[in-house]
């Protein structure tokens, strides 16, 4: 047995991990509460992604839909850590060779890659870029690629239940 095997086990063998897995109350309630996170993040991230192509708020300049939604996509996204966690801790010993588990972790980790690319090397063409045209192609490119990702996300979350 790997060691995230026996770290797994561990966690699953909890007794708090168990009294949410085997609760008709607790373990839905936490699922639900990760569904509306990411629901707020995901739809977040998916405006400023989608002004940054162009394709809504046009009359509204990139930085500043950034400006204002990014700490919305923040919060659901520290909500969906921990609720995620938790469920993650429930269900560990058996999910740990869900192959639809391992995309989407996979899948998160290049998402935060990109966005780590994405504020290092985009977001300051984006702020120097003049508010009334296109954003840069960097820009751009890395909106689509976050979409890309974090739909993949998603589906790979949603696969798990079927692996």
């Amino acid at each position: 047995m790997s060691i995230i095997e026996q770290v797994a086990q561990l966690v699953y063998d909890t007794g708090w991990a168990t009294e949410i897995r085997e609760s008709e109350v607790v373990f839905p309630l936490i699922e639900t509460v990760h569904v509306l996170a990411l629901a707020l993040m995901a739809g977040t991230i998916a405006l400023v992604d989608l002004r940054i192509l162009g394709l809504a708020l046009r009359d509204v300049p990139a930085v500043e839909v950034e400006k204002r939604i990014v700490p919305l996509t923040w919060a659901g996204f520290a909500i969906m850590a921990i609720s995620g966690t938790l469920l993650l801790a429930s269900e560990a010993a058996k999910i740990i060779h869900n192959p639809a588990f391992i995309a989407k972790v996979v899948l998160l980790a290049l998402a935060g890659a990109n966005m780590g690319l994405f504020q290092w090397k985009a977001h300051p063409a984006l702020l120097a870029a003049p508010v009334d045209g296109p954003a840069p192609a960097s820009a751009r490119l890395g909106a689509g690629v976050s979409l890309a990702l974090w739909a993949a996300v998603i589906a790979a979350g949603r696969a798990i239940a079927y692996f």
